[in-house]
């Protein structure tokens, strides 16, 4: 098993951004105190995908966080990213692994138990459960209770990290759920001050004793 830190595990969001200001607010969640970063493009090209993951793969560097990729095995191949991460309507956690080798990170979606047992099954190294709130983001919402994300902590060995909707003044409903971390979005990427966002963020997850 790969060693990782998904305590705060930052996903960019790159809509409504020019790209200077995207990677400002991806360095500045980082200086915050991120822990784990992943790159998700739904719109762009294959070829702007991978140029703009070369670029936050070289801050993430500087950080010393890995790099996971969305969806995309082929742009994690391309910038040698740090792993992978694929949704429930993705390739498959099998061939995601195959592809990537056994040294890579490969993460995924669920929002079951059965999901997330087929996903360990596969070689899953960490898997994100969710989603706990709506979101903002453009992708499709489907909430998971928190009974549900307890019981898929219970079942896998694996790291499992809450997602959907989650920031510094929701946290408290997770407190109390063996959860290895969560997965923010908006809340860093969309905050007046990035850096703070993440700082607070860990923080108040601190206090909770979620790690």
């Amino acid at each position: 098993m790969k060693t990782f830190d998904s305590r705060l595990y930052f996903i960019t969001d790159s809509a409504n951004f020019g790209e200077e200001e995207f990677l400002y607010r991806v360095e500045q969640g980082l200086q915050g105190g991120a822990t784990l970063l992943q790159l998700r493009e739904k719109e762009k090209s294959t070829r702007e995908y991978i140029d703009l993951a070369e670029k936050v793969h070289a801050i993430a560097r500087r950080y010393k966080v890995p790099l996971m990729i969305d969806d995309r095995v082929d742009v994690a191949l391309a910038v040698d990213a740090e792993g992978v991460h694929v949704g429930q309507s993705d390739m498959p956690v099998a061939t995601a692994r195959r592809l990537m080798g056994g040294d890579k990170i490969v993460g995924a979606t669920t929002k079951t138990v059965a999901q997330a047992l087929e996903a360990y099954e596969q070689g899953a190294d960490y898997l994100g459960a969710g989603a706990i709130f709506p979101t903002t983001t453009k992708v499709k919402t489907v909430l998971t209770s928190t009974d549900t994300l307890r019981a898929i902590c219970s079942a896998v060995p694996i790291p499992v990290n809450a997602i959907g909707g989650l920031n510094r003044d929701n946290l408290d409903v997770l407190a109390g759920i063996p959860i290895a971390g969560v997965c923010v979005v908006s809340a860093i990427m969309k905050a007046e001050d990035p850096r703070q966002a993440a700082v607070g963020i860990r923080t108040r997850a601190a206090e909770l004793g979620l790690w």
